[in-house]
């Protein structure tokens, strides 16, 4: 467009010199307006070109990026089930006991809105119950049958242990223990190179050791048991239930070498049972 204005305001001159009875060559003009109109088509054509470029190169290094923090989790505890199925057996026919309905039900009833869960039922006491860290506002919930059936649970002491997870879950305890081994996964690009495997066996070596060798500290597991304390001392049923469900959690890990694990992993049921109000227990 340019360079019309500039023909143009150079043709007024010519014109402005020529003689009436001078004829003027169109035909130059026309070539020249043909050629701006070729010279515009093909700068948009490179232009078209060039953005189709910087997509397919986007897309390309894209095939190597590591998700971010919020899909990584989902992937990696994924990744951890399958590493493990052996020790979970997850891969059975599980029955039907009607646990999301109530789980769901429970949460409306507590004001703990949209959240989304799964609740993956295991036929292995390796593992009692667990929340991985997954995507924002959803819950990976492991719950072992055996250790349900072996104390009788009913629903609502399901419930209460699977709050207690979520509690956990929200502290970002577990996430906070993997999160200075993952950090150099999370969110990376490894174009130009190969995915470091040895990485990924590392984050999922912290998973091993917090889920079936460590667990949670002492302290943290007071912030925990003191949190669960606060949000139901306001209803003396939860409340009575949610200790009594302590109650059976610690006569089982003294009485059942099966389920000695579990005060390690969350030290420990005597010690909640300590922690919690006393004024309230005597009234059980």
């Amino acid at each position: 467009m340019i360079k019309i204005l500039i023909f143009f305001l150079l043709s007024q001159s010519v014109f402005a010199q020529t003689k009436p009875d001078e004829l003027v060559d169109f035909s130059s003009i026309k070539d020249v307006l043909k050629n701006d109109r070729l010279d515009e088509s093909v700068r948009i054509k490179q232009e078209k070109n060039e953005k189709l470029r910087i997509q397919k190169a986007r897309a390309s290094k894209a095939r190597f990026n590591i998700p971010g923090e919020n899909d990584f989790w989902q992937i990696m505890s994924e990744l951890w089930l399958v590493k493990n199925q052996q020790i979970l057996k997850w891969d059975f026919q599980k029955p039907d006991f009607g646990l999301d309905t109530a789980f769901q039900d429970f949460l409306e009833k507590q004001g703990l809105l949209e959240k989304s869960f799964k609740i993956l039922l295991i036929d292995s006491a390796n593992v009692t119950h667990f929340a991985l860290p997954t995507t924002a506002n959803h819950y990976l919930l492991i719950l072992s049958l055996p250790f349900i059936r072996t104390l009788d649970l009913s629903k609502l002491e399901i419930s209460l242990l699977l709050m207690e997870d979520m509690v956990r879950a929200d502290a970002e305890l577990f996430k906070s223990h993997i999160r200075p081994t993952a950090k150099d996964l999370i969110g990376t690009n490894y174009v130009g190179g190969t995915l470091d495997l040895k990485k990924i066996e590392s984050v999922l070596k912290k998973y091993d050791e917090m889920i079936l060798d460590k667990g949670f500290t002492f302290s943290q597991q007071f912030e925990i048991t003191k949190h669960m304390d606060r949000t139901l001392k306001n209803n003396q049923e939860l409340w009575g239930t949610y200790y009594r469900l302590i109650v059976k959690i610690d006569k089982l890990v003294k009485e059942n070498a099966l389920y000695k694990n579990l005060a390690r992993i969350y030290p420990s049921p005597e010690l909640q049972l300590n922690w919690l109000t006393p004024s309230k227990s005597n009234d059980l």
